[in-house]
């Protein structure tokens, strides 16, 4: 009886008498396993791509705004506040605004907000600070505006004057000083409507006594954690439509509530969503590799079994039976799925480090593609082996001697 120690012995020895068939019958596999390597991580690293990009424009949010004028007071500010999971909450005001710098105007999207906007949106400041609630005609602006927007950068402490229209009609200018810059986030693909290089903040008391106004367009909110942003922003939707007389038969239809809320959670799954996508679409066409891969190691065990009938028939009349000689034939088979499954999955690695480079997204290799590239490899080994090492198990004794 052959045991798998000797099987492995003699599999080795065949393997490496016929270097340039071995090399050859695991170049499909080293193919197959890098590519599924390479797109299984190339899925990964997108996919933190996404949710890193999504974390750069806040942190845990949550944000609501309203569909008509007058619709949030400071009525739902404290309805929203006072809501369990809320860890801060900004109320929001905007609009459209000329806004001149050293004789040069451009129109720019002007946000009111409080000093806890900073905290939910996460931001990084270039320079300076954000403003707090008792900043009055300051103003924070975003990297895109402070030094691209006009002929000449803007720095903090400069002047920059604000024209805004009233509801009533009336324009008003009024003179802003610059109190800080806040750092782009490089945000290419997240965009939510809060992104904060292309807008200019300034105290939302000051922006709706200039306007005349005593409403919010909206709240830019933070929750406790990421774990209880969904139902943190189920419970904000139910209070805030038991307020404005939304009946509960009509929450879940956005088209009877005077407002809108989404939240970090729902970005997140539309974006895994189609990260997941995209790495099915890549792995499939990885799959391809690996399925040709297995024919080319299924077909180059069919010609090694006609190759060694003699010898197979010498080990049959040694005493050796058909589980000796399946055995022996199924161990070489996952001897060179794996050896190509070990240089498929370096290489796979390796080139999915060189496209996330020049794609400019994280790393991601998760340990499981190792083992996910050794098993897939075996596995192809096995499956393609079985075929010819049961052609070779049954073969006559006496008809194979007779082939020498």
């Amino acid at each position: 009886m052959l045991s798998p120690a000797q099987a492995i012995n003699i599999a080795l020895g065949s393997i490496g008498s016929a270097k340039l068939r071995s090399a050859l019958t695991t170049l499909g596999i080293i193919i197959g396993v890098a590519a599924v390597i390479a797109n299984v991580s190339l899925g990964a690293s997108f996919n933190q791509y996404f949710n890193d990009e999504i974390g750069a424009v806040g942190s845990n949010f949550i944000v609501v705004y309203s569909q008509n004028i007058d619709v949030f007071f400071d009525k739902e500010l404290e309805i929203i506040r006072n809501t369990p999971g809320v860890d801060g909450v900004s109320p929001i005001n905007q609009q459209m605004a000329k806004v001149t710098y050293m004789s040069t105007s451009r129109q720019i999207d002007i946000q009111g907000v409080t000093q806890d906007y900073d905290e939910v949106a996460n931001f990084k400041m270039d320079s300076g600070t954000f403003l707090t609630d008792k900043d009055r005609y300051v103003a924070v602006i975003g990297a895109e505006v402070a030094y691209d927007k006009f002929d000449k950068k803007i720095s903090i402490k400069n002047p920059i004057d604000i024209t805004f229209r009233r509801k009533d009609g009336g324009v008003v200018t009024q003179t802003f000083i610059v109190k800080g810059v806040i750092q782009d986030p490089n945000t290419t693909f997240a965009q939510t409507g809060v992104e904060p290089e292309i807008r200019i903040f300034i105290p939302i008391d000051t922006m709706n006594e200039i306007l005349g106004k005593d409403d919010y367009g909206g709240f830019f909110i933070k929750a406790e954690s990421l774990d209880v942003v969904r139902e943190t922003s189920n419970e904000i939707d139910k209070r805030l439509a038991r307020s404005l007389g939304v009946p509960s038969r009509d929450l879940e239809n956005d088209d009877a509530k005077p407002y809108v809320v989404f939240d970090q959670i729902e970005i997140l799954e539309e974006t895994n969503q189609l990260s997941a996508a995209l790495t099915s679409l890549l792995t499939s066409v990885a799959l391809i590799s690996l399925i040709v891969g297995s024919i080319g190691i299924m077909n180059i065990m069919l010609v090694t079994v006609a190759e060694r009938t003699p010898e197979i028939g010498l080990l049959k009349s040694l005493g050796y039976n058909e589980r000796d000689i399946l055995l022996l034939f199924i161990i070489e088979s996952m001897i060179v799925g794996l050896i190509g499954g070990i240089i498929g999955t370096v290489a796979g690695i390796g080139a999915a480090s060189i496209a996330n480079d020049l794609l400019d997204v994280p790393d991601v290799f998760p340990v499981s593609l190792i083992f996910l590239g050794f098993f897939v490899s075996l596995m192809v080994g096995l499956v393609a082996g079985v075929y010819p090492a049961r052609k070779a198990a049954r073969m006559n004794p006496v008809e194979a001697l007779r082939k020498e």
